[in-house]
């Protein structure tokens, strides 16, 4: 699977404690006092233990191995007590110290092997789990469900597939209406990728027990392998039968953004930070999907506590610093970037991304240098070849620029971009043959670049090809509605195919264009001018500037609400609402 399955919480251990006390089995006949209190410590703390009250429990053990350290039943008592606690070290401690004076404690070898297992060291595990198993299987007090899981994990673990497999059926056979086997055998059929025999597993789980949402998240991960379209589903059934499990939550949301759903990702995710507000996970995985859903500025406060939390975590440290490069705080990004070099650099994508943060803040130099490490460690990446070719291309540096985009296209031949600045480039160094047909090319691929369109028309025009140019011009200021050149470009073409009525008309509507633009710019030179004289007070003097800038530009919307603003402060607030009005049209045209 793409991702592993969650596990379960650690299982918890129960105590096998003796039905007698620990003075008919141990003692002399006539015990002394401290072994008396020793016996009555230890019945308290196993009365402790049954009703889940582990500190007490832990206590009374504690005092019986203090007071009798002899006694094998207390040392394997408390070992298990703190094993249950999570107090590993010393809980193996005190369960070898029993088996040291008992090596068949059968309760010590089981709470010993459990604790192995779930401590990752399954090979201590296994000799353990068998020596108890065949011990019970003697006696016909075969292991318990629980133990039988344990078991079958630490098979698994050591690779003894076929052993773990069947293991795991005994824990099923043993409590049949259990859901919890079932999904441990569905886990390890899972991690084999036996996906038919996995889904058959975590489908009886539920069908046991319809809120178990773990097994509906493992079956969500089955389906999504099986590329089945429930997924999504199951995994949002989880979720809703565990809103408040922080674990259930970051997985689901992770889930559903790996599979490209991250707006349902985004509230599942963000429940999970809320659940655990110390999670770097959770913060690392919602911060991706808010940089991915267009919310960079919500994003990178999120990738910052990662990095604060792991200062080197040099993934976080790339999203970040691509983060706050987007956000055009491209100076704050380079350092991070550079520190995410200097612990892996080896990773193309983080040189790639330091040498935007360097375009970004016009060191060019500095970007390519970055791009030619990344191809070195990446030469078959298209990407990098055609970010070089842009780098060399901003200083105007068609010699070097030529070679990358020639790479990137022969490496992507499918993507119109090297193939559109190929023909800029062969323009820009007069080889207009080859110009036209890296354009014709990457108009081909993508037709709608208007700019194209207007170049391949001047390449056209430059090879005497002026019916092509006349068409291509046509449909480039069918696409560039607002651009003066094309018509002045294709009046141009029309005299010289002899068309001086079509040719005049071009060029008034060239000419026009060229007006209206000169006038927007008027318009909001004058508008920022009566904005700087609002915020100086003189309202008099602002509004003549607005309204010099609707002279120039009446569709200029800007400049009716500043107006508006401007004469409500001078009490006209019937004007100011007229205003108001007009730029709300402006910007509404259909309401």
């Amino acid at each position: 699977m793409r991702q592993a399955l969650p596990q379960f919480p650690l299982l918890l251990i129960s105590v096998s404690l003796a039905a007698n006390a620990i003075a008919p089995s141990f003692f002399a006949q006539q015990p002394s006092t401290s072994l008396k209190q020793a016996d009555a410590d230890y019945r308290e703390g196993a009365a402790a233990l049954s009703r889940n009250d582990l500190k007490t429990a832990q206590s009374k053990f504690e005092s019986v191995v203090k007071l009798a350290p002899e006694a094998e039943q207390g040392h394997s008592a408390l070992g298990a007590v703190l094993v249950r606690e999570g107090q590993m070290e010393t809980g193996i401690r005190e369960l070898h110290r029993a088996l040291a004076i008992k090596p068949g404690d059968t309760s010590a070898q089981i709470n010993l092997a459990v604790a192995y297992e779930q401590t990752n060291d399954p090979a201590k595990a296994l000799p353990l789990f068998a020596k108890a198993d065949a011990a019970g299987n003697a006696e016909k007090h075969p292991l318990p469900p629980s133990m039988l899981e344990a078991y079958a994990r630490a098979l698994f673990a050591t690779h003894q597939t076929s052993a773990a497999i069947a293991t795991m059926k005994r824990a099923v056979a043993e409590d049949s209406r259990n859901p919890e086997p079932l999904d441990e055998l569905g886990s390890i059929y899972a991690q084999l990728q036996d996906w038919p025999n996995a889904e058959q597993q975590f489908i009886a789980a539920i069908r046991f027990q319809p809120g178990f949402a773990i097994a509906h998240l493992h079956l969500g991960f089955v389906l999504q392998s099986e590329q089945k379209p429930a997924a999504a589903s199951e995994w949002m059934q989880a979720y809703n039968l565990a809103p408040n499990d922080p674990q259930t939550a970051l997985a689901v949301g992770t889930a559903l953004a790996n599979v490209g759903q991250d707006d349902q990702a985004v509230p599942v995710l963000e429940q999970a930070l809320h659940l655990q507000p110390s999670s770097a996970s959770a913060a690392y995985q919602l911060a991706l999907v808010l940089q991915r859903v267009d919310r960079v500025q919500d994003a990178i406060p999120l990738f910052k506590s990662v990095v604060e939390a792991e200062p080197d975590n040099a993934d976080a440290l790339i999203n970040l610093g691509m983060a706050l490069s987007q956000a055009h705080q491209a100076t704050d990004a380079v350092p991070y970037l550079q520190h995410a070099i200097s612990l892996h650099p080896d990773s193309p994508i983080a040189h790639q991304n330091l040498a935007a943060a360097y375009i970004q803040i016009n060191q060019i130099a500095d970007a390519e240098n970055e791009l030619r490490a990344a191809i070195k460690l990446a030469p078959d990446s298209p990407q990098l070849h055609y970010d070089l070719g842009v780098a060399y291309k901003l200083r105007d540096d068609a010699t070097d620029a030529i070679p990358q985009l020639e790479a990137a296209e022969k490496l992507n031949p499918s993507a119109y971009e090297p193939a559109y600045l190929l023909g800029l480039m062969y323009m820009q160094v007069a080889r207009y043959q080859e110009s036209a047909a890296q354009l014709e090319a990457s108009l081909k691929l993508h037709t709608q670049n208007g700019e194209a369109w207007a170049t391949l028309g001047s390449v056209y025009t430059k090879l005497d090809r002026l019916p092509e140019a006349a068409s291509a011009l046509r449909e480039a200021a069918r696409q560039l509605p607002d651009q003066a050149d094309p018509h002045l470009n294709l009046a141009t073409v029309l005299i010289k195919q002899n068309q001086p009525a079509e040719a005049a008309a071009e060029r008034k509507i060239g000419a026009d264009l060229m007006r209206a633009h000169m006038n927007q710019q008027r318009a909001e030179v004058a508008t920022n001018s009566g904005k700087s004289l609002m915020q100086a007070g003189k309202i008099d003097d602002a509004i003549t500037q607005f309204r010099d800038a609707l002279s120039f530009d009446p569709q200029f919307a800007e400049a009716h609400l500043q107006l508006a603003d401007a004469l409500e402060k001078q009490g006209k607030p019937v004007e100011a609402a007229a205003e108001r009005a007009q730029a709300k049209s402006l910007a509404n045209p259909t309401q």
